[in-house]
């Protein structure tokens, strides 16, 4: 080959970021915005929290990144405040669903309590198995009301992004009894040609013993379609099982989901209509 690989500068990686909004189709574009809701209990300590990402305009998703709720005020309603307050701001900021990602020994009977279904599911390395879900917001969802619900004497405030390490640290504790904390690694390279310049490039990390995520990839236009993606791939490939990866995770979209199929990804997850007109993947290969 008549490239070497290198390891990307933090330029490269603003670079690749960059050159990707301009290939995605421009009615995808977004402005994201992120959210921290909490509930505090009468002494001013935090009982429950989440944490929320808003992709406005033609994207118009909500993603639930975290949810959290202290163990002694667990089956009160403070998750179901939490999650109704989330889709108050989804539809305020014109969202057209919210998804969210949770696991066999998490809570996927709670969010289907609330109207979610899942799209993709997972076995993990572990045994434990990892959902997706969604719910369409214009849908006619019926809404769920707690049985026990006398966490309404609460209330849900914005939170810092203090209150939100503090939320985080909440369901990492929680996890940590069922999933141990994997050691990250990035593999994030490029290649150059003989001159140094720039070819492609990927981001991505690995979760030693577990699994690699691909965050980004991409090649300049006049270089494609001669193998320097896949390369990057394929090497990306043999850095998770060095570090004993069983498996790469990525995200597509309908606009570059044929990349993934043709390198051996398949499709674990499709989520129809988003962002509206288009759809959107999750993707595995078992390495």
């Amino acid at each position: 080959m008549e490239y070497k690989i290198e390891d990307l500068t933090k330029e490269d990686a603003e670079y690749i970021g960059e050159k990707i909004n301009e290939i995605v189709p421009r009615e995808v574009d977004a402005d994201e915005e992120e959210f921290v809701l909490k509930i505090e209990n009468e002494n001013g300590g935090i009982i429950g929290g989440c944490i929320a990402e808003a992709y406005e305009y033609h994207w118009s998703r909500m993603y639930l990144d975290t949810l959290w709720v202290d163990e002694h005020y667990r089956n009160q309603g403070i998750g179901s405040m939490l999650v109704r307050e989330v889709e108050r701001i989804a539809r305020e900021k014109d969202c057209r669903v919210v998804t969210l990602g949770t696991a066999s020994y998490m809570a996927r009977p709670f969010y289907e309590k609330h109207g979610y279904t899942v799209f993709t599911t997972l076995k993990k390395p572990n045994g434990y198995i990892s959902y997706s879900l969604v719910k369409y917001l214009n849908r006619d969802t019926p809404e769920y009301v707690p049985t026990n619900n006398s966490a309404a004497r609460f209330r849900v405030s914005p939170g810092t992004d203090e209150d939100a390490d503090v939320i985080r640290e909440g369901i990492g504790t929680y996890s940590s009894a069922y999933e141990p904390e994997y050691e990250s690694v990035g593999f994030d390279r490029k290649l150059v040609n003989r001159d140094g310049g720039f070819a492609a490039g990927m981001i991505a990390d690995v979760n030693k013993g577990a699994y690699g995520f691909i965050d980004a990839v991409f090649v300049e236009e006049p270089l494609r379609l001669q193998g320097l993606g896949s390369y990057l791939l394929t090497e990306m490939e043999e850095f998770a099982k060095k570090h004993g990866a069983s498996m790469i995770l990525t995200n597509a979209g309908d606009w570059n989901v044929d990349f993934f199929r043709k390198n051996g990804y398949l499709l674990r997850g499709e989520l129809k209509d988003v962002p509206q007109d288009h759809c959107c993947y999750e993707l595995y290969k078992k390495i």
